[in-house]
């Protein structure tokens, strides 16, 4: 889930391609988009507003990764809660935001309040903050 379709979202399309995974795509955006080549047989979600939630099955993903969006929606806990539920058990959540524009300290926190374990600051990304934690079944909440 983005705000923008940048190289990060090229790069993560090419490579679940390759191992011949499904790549579903959240973008929050108000403006039009220009779908690239690469994307056109992503399922692309547009939400075109920050205050609404995103969609997806309880138990379909392996990964989901917030890119930009948790920190500017109106109810990052609601994200968290629909991430947790489509989540299959030991599956991975990322957070992303630009260096600076956020505490990774309370980031990891809020992922833990959520039921989301071991969760760690990752220093990989020149220009990002990463923080990646793990669903992990009959903790917390076991679903």
């Amino acid at each position: 889930m983005t705000d923008k379709i940048d190289a990060t979202t090229l790069a993560l399309q090419k490579i679940i391609a390759e191992v011949e995974g499904e790549f579903h795509l959240a973008l929050y955006t108000q403006d039009a988009v220009k779908i690239p080549e690469a994307l056109e047989q992503t399922k692309i979600q547009i939400i075109n507003s920050f205050t609404k939630p995103f969609r997806a099955l309880p138990r379909d993903n392996d990964m989901v990764i917030f890119k930009d969006v948790l920190s500017q929606h109106s109810n990052p806990d609601l994200l968290l809660r629909i991430a947790y539920t489509t989540l299959a058990n030991t599956a991975n959540i990322i957070i992303m935001q630009k260096k600076g524009t956020t505490n990774t300290a309370k980031t990891k926190e809020l992922l833990e309040r959520f039921e989301f374990r071991a969760p760690n600051a990752i220093e990989i990304l020149p220009k990002y903050d990463l923080v990646m934690a793990k669903k992990m079944h009959m903790w917390g909440n076991g679903l």
